[in-house]
């Protein structure tokens, strides 16, 4: 009678090994997928951007003494990945500014395509736009540089998503 009991759960050893060898399968094709696909760092040079930190601290200052103030939108057109970015920029009391020079890129936040140069023509009072077509829709990171004259650079990054 007691070989027939063990003969019966003998089973169970088998099913706890395959079990925990489908768990090891699982985690060692996700461990691949993460490795495979992603870098790890959305920051070139990231050691050495922190140890510098102060000084990021130091022009995000002089930046602010500006005292411009943007509003970056992106406005889809009828054709599917296409639009324009448009930005609003005024000074510290709420005037429009004039006469800027506004040029940038628009980059993936993760991933390494090409960036897509950009140069904003003023179509208004303060009002600045260029049309655009990407090639995929997503997340998408506008970054600017602004300047006025000898004024600036002020730097405005922003994500826009495309859909």
């Amino acid at each position: 009678m007691a070989s027939a009991q063990e003969r019966r759960s003998a089973w169970i050893p088998w099913a706890f090994v395959g079990f925990m060898a489908f768990v090891v399968a699982v985690n060692g094709v996700m461990v691949y997928f993460a490795l495979s696909t992603f870098t790890g760092t959305t920051v070139d040079r990231a050691y050495e951007r922190g140890r510098l930190y102060n000084e990021v601290l130091a022009e995000a200052e002089r930046q602010a003494a500006f005292g411009w103030r943007f509003e970056l939108r992106w406005t889809p057109s009828g054709e599917p990945l296409a639009g324009r970015i448009v930005v609003a920029a005024t000074d510290r009391s709420g005037a429009p500014l004039e006469g800027l020079a506004i040029e940038g890129k628009v980059v993936r936040p993760l991933g390494r395509p090409e960036p897509i140069p950009l140069a904003l023509a003023q179509t208004g009072s303060g009002r600045y736009t260029v049309p655009l077509t990407l090639d995929g829709a997503g997340q998408w990171e506008v970054r600017l540089a602004v300047r006025r004259g000898r004024e600036g650079p002020v730097e405005l990054r922003e994500r826009i998503i495309v859909r």
